[in-house]
């Protein structure tokens, strides 16, 4: 008995030592994996011969991130149309406007550069029916839906008119998303040639998608509302292209001339928590390439973040 009595509290000692240094080898293990997850990334960044990548990833599950230049600047292309939609909600919220008010359709807007008029083209627009409807009407609902899930330059335009820019830059800089630049619709100009031009981060564009993934943009309504436009996006070469067919994923993509971008919400099967990944592509002239990139770098985290939550249950 008095022998025994010893051995009991060495045992527990032993339980209780174990039971205290579980959480940092867990963490000291989730954090040996995100950095191969980092290096596996950079393998293909490297092997890519982009001239600049910036990926921002989180699991909202166990918090686990990879950052890989998130502040490097980029042109925003149509992810800039992300902070734009926040805006709609949020006006709406005010009372601002209401989503199903009707709105002109038009093709004359003002650049930013010196006030002159300019119009968006519609043979270097991703969506042709809304011409069809200028001189009439369409609501801030539709225009939005038009916006994000066919990327329509000219819906975009006419919205932001509506809401302006500022009160957009207004709201990243509330929302944290303080590097990212909202300044002028699409496909102006004069703008341009002075380097008037939306910008973005990858860290940026997490922490908006963070905020719709979480319910707190706007309200807990207006994210799963955003949430259900972000899912029904029409160009899917980019992150869903590297995650088994049926996966959800919400989320923007933005292109111009070597610029190849994608940002978004990945869903995991059953009532697990999602992640948010972005990559920035800045220097491929082929899209495919730069496609094949952001889906590869996509299948690399949705294998190993799967991987992780079943080891870590």
């Amino acid at each position: 008995m008095f022998i025994r009595r010893p051995l009991r509290v060495i045992l527990c000692l032993a339980a209780l030592l174990c039971a205290l240094t579980l959480p940092a080898r867990v963490a000291a293990q989730s954090k040996g994996d995100a950095g191969s997850l980092e290096a596996k990334i950079r393998e293909l960044v490297d092997a890519s011969g982009a001239e600049t990548v910036g990926v921002a990833f989180r699991d909202l599950g166990t918090g686990r991130e990879v950052a890989i230049n998130p502040n490097a600047s980029f042109h925003a292309a149509s992810t800039m149309k992300v902070p734009v939609m926040m805006e709609v909600y949020r006006q709406a919220r005010e009372g601002r406007l209401k989503l199903d008010e009707p709105v002109p359709v038009k093709n004359e807007f003002k650049s930013i550069a010196d006030g002159s008029v300019f119009s968006v083209s519609p043979t270097d627009d991703s969506e042709q029916t809304l011409y069809k409807k200028i001189g009439g009407t369409e609501t801030v609902r539709e225009l939005l839906r038009l916006m994000i899930t066919e990327s329509s330059n000219l819906a975009t335009n006419i919205i932001i008119e509506r809401v302006t820019a500022a009160r957009v830059m207004d709201l990243m800089h509330s929302s944290g998303a303080r590097d990212m630049k909202v300044l002028r619709g699409v496909e102006d100009g004069k703008a341009f040639e002075r380097g008037l031009n939306n910008t973005t981060t990858a860290r940026d564009l997490l922490i908006l998608l963070r905020a719709i993934a979480e319910g707190s943009a706007v309200s807990r309504k207006a994210s799963r509302e955003m949430t259900d436009v972000l899912l029904a996006q029409k160009f899917n070469e980019g992150i869903p292209a590297g995650v088994p067919a049926g996966t959800r994923v919400a989320h923007k993509t933005g292109s111009i001339t070597k610029i190849n971008h994608d940002a978004g919400i990945v869903f995991l099967p059953g009532r697990r928590k999602p992640y948010v990944l972005v990559v920035l592509v800045r220097g491929l002239a082929e899209e495919e390439r730069a496609h094949k990139l952001i889906a590869d770098i996509s299948r690399l985290v949705y294998e190993d973040v799967i991987k992780t939550r079943s080891r870590e249950r």
